[in-house]
């Protein structure tokens, strides 16, 4: 039994650590396409 939760810990480990990568590389995709929104509205004043 005490296998299964250390297994089950370690899942749960790593599947928070790709979830937060996948956050983080979202929050810079997001970050660059509202620097060229900005840009763009700049270059058209």
């Amino acid at each position: 039994m005490r296998r299964y939760w250390k297994l089950f810990a370690m899942s749960l480990f790593a599947a928070g650590t790709v979830a937060c990568s996948t956050i983080e590389g979202v929050g810079k995709d997001v970050e660059e396409v509202g620097e060229e929104i900005q840009e763009t509205s700049e270059n058209n004043r």
